[in-house]
């Protein structure tokens, strides 16, 4: 998708992402679906990312994680570094850079619960590292779930699922939206409730 929208827009965007990734002012993790800001001047970009640097843009991820989490709302404050072991992984790390993700339950089911996630700062794979740290993994989640994977799903189950923020140009605050994609939305309605 991502793709799709650089080809539409080919000259018309920011360059300072370069060429790998013009006017994409914001990562989401490779598998995960939802929303990314891309800019399409590079004063536009610039102002995006200053409000990211200042913790100022909010996002907002949908997950189904395995397991019933039993508090209806929660915060994960524990710093991520890259992994000692294994480079391509990011873990938990007292030495780490900041993390803090915050969660609510939206929904429980057997032997699965359906979160929002915000994340107050954007370390790499900070949601799934999380997650799986507190014993909740994110379903579909090949590196940090120990490749369980019961739905057969492409990628984690991790949705990007709204950005605010303040537009660059207009100044107006921007609030968008994705719908989780219809492979999640099957998932979650083969769910059984659970019974906590």
């Amino acid at each position: 998708m991502v793709n799709a929208v650089l080809n539409h827009c080919k000259g018309e965007l920011s360059g300072i992402g370069g060429e790998a990734r013009p006017g994409i002012v914001h990562r989401i993790d490779k598998d995960t679906s939802g929303l990314l800001i891309i800019a399409k001047n590079d004063k536009a970009h610039l102002a995006v990312s200053e409000q990211i640097k200042n913790h100022e843009v909010k996002k907002t991820y949908r997950a189904l994680v395995r397991g019933i989490i039993k508090e209806n709302t929660g915060t994960i404050d524990m710093p991520i570094a890259r992994s000692k072991n294994d480079r391509t992984k990011m873990s938990v790390d007292k030495n780490g850079k900041n993390a803090v993700t915050h969660f609510t339950v939206l929904e429980r089911f057997r032997d699965y619960t359906y979160i929002e996630v915000t994340i107050e700062t954007g370390r790499t794979h900070q949601i799934r590292v999380h997650m799986s740290k507190i014993g909740f993994p994110i379903v579909g989640d090949s590196v940090y779930s120990n490749g369980k994977n019961p739905f057969g799903v492409e990628g984690q189950m991790l949705h990007s699922y709204k950005l605010e923020f303040v537009h660059p140009i207009t100044k107006k605050k921007m609030e968008l939206t994705a719908e989780i994609p219809d492979y999640f939305k099957n998932v979650l309605k083969t769910l059984e409730p659970s019974k906590i």
